[in-house]
């Protein structure tokens, strides 16, 4: 099932969190600015985590909202 398929679909709250959370890591690059990563890099550390899991954690959010 596509992450369209799943949000156009009557699928649970925690459906769709476990459909975002599984699956295989794969690496990405993505061009930021300088101060908009150190800023992230320094937010992630307050909250005791590492930066790409900050990342995760913002695009799970933001992918798990319902329109």
């Amino acid at each position: 099932m596509k992450y369209s398929e799943l949000m156009e679909s009557e699928a649970k709250d925690s459906e769709v969190l476990e459909f975002l959370i599984d699956g295989g890591t794969v690496p990405v690059t993505i061009r930021i600015p300088a101060n908009l990563r150190d800023s992230a890099k320094e937010a992630a550390a307050h909250r005791g985590m590492s930066f790409s899991a900050f990342v995760r954690n913002c695009m799970i959010q933001e992918l798990s909202k319902r329109s």
